[in-house]
């Protein structure tokens, strides 16, 4: 899964921001599981799902929280 940018997710509507979270988590998830198990080849992609992950969380608390007056 190739990297996105943060100008490609700061266009993204709230729902869009809920599904591409969705799909990160299942990604670190599995991730996870490959570490444990040992067949992970791709060591510093956690790394990158992890910080993905945040910049999601960080935008979707950014555009769903009340503007302040």
């Amino acid at each position: 899964m190739a990297k996105k940018k943060t100008v490609d997710v700061a266009d993204m509507t709230p729902d869009q921001l809920s599904e591409e979270l969705v799909k990160l988590k299942k990604e670190q998830f599995n991730l996870r599981f490959q570490k444990a198990t040992g067949q992970l080849e791709n060591t510093h992609r956690i790394r990158q799902v992890r910080r993905s992950v945040a910049k999601v969380l960080t935008l979707l608390k950014q555009k769903t929280a009340p503007k302040a007056a």
